[in-house]
């Protein structure tokens, strides 16, 4: 499975075409799902991706090691499918990480990954509630956020969740067009602007 950006695609691999406009991660997304589900490898991948979504989540050497856009590309590759290896990931998983990785666009890996999870929730009939957080979710804060979704009349969501460092603290959620952003750096920047405006 490989997704082409520009020329030369691997043999028995599916082709995608991508570029750098919205919607990279959605077609990245769709080519790893597609691939799985015709190999009916799909559950396993699907499992396989939630774990490496938490574990990027988990790790913030594994984080800057993706957003680290100086390294050769060759060295990238190997040494992420030598980490994807030693956690126990399967090739199928391991393969799409080295595309990602040989097309550049390891930065938006943990985007690529929730939006396959995005697709598998959209499949199952349940809204998808895409929530970015500065630190990993705990268990209790998953199950208030699910509280208070269902109080909002969102009882039938599936959370895909991404850590964003950058957000300093607090949550954005975004359910179809609707964005809820009680973050630090979205509190910053209201404030900056009603300060501009009042100049």
């Amino acid at each position: 499975m490989t997704v082409v950006e520009s020329g030369a695609e691997t043999a028995r691999s599916p082709q995608t075409q991508v570029d750098a406009a919205d919607g990279l991660a959605d077609r990245y997304a769709k080519a790893l799902f597609e691939f799985a589900e015709e190999r009916s490898i799909l559950p396993d991948v699907l499992a396989q991706v939630r774990s490496l979504v938490k574990l990027i989540g988990e790790s913030a050497s594994l984080r800057d090691f993706l957003a680290n856009r100086t390294l050769d590309v060759r060295q990238t590759v190997k040494a992420l499918d030598a980490v994807l290896a030693a956690q126990g990931f399967g090739e199928a998983v391991r393969h799409f990480g080295g595309v990602v990785a040989r097309n550049r666009r390891l930065p938006h890996l943990a985007g690529i990954l929730t939006a396959v999870l995005a697709i598998d929730a959209r499949r199952r009939g349940e809204m998808v509630a895409e929530v970015r957080s500065a630190q990993p979710l705990t268990p209790a804060q998953r199950a208030g956020l699910q509280a208070r979704l269902a109080e909002a009349g969102y009882a039938r969501v599936a959370i895909v969740e991404q850590v964003a460092p950058e957000l300093i603290g607090g949550l954005v959620v975004r359910i179809g067009a609707k964005l809820f952003d009680t973050s630090i750096r979205g509190r910053l920047a209201r404030m900056q602007n009603v300060m501009k405006g009042a100049a």
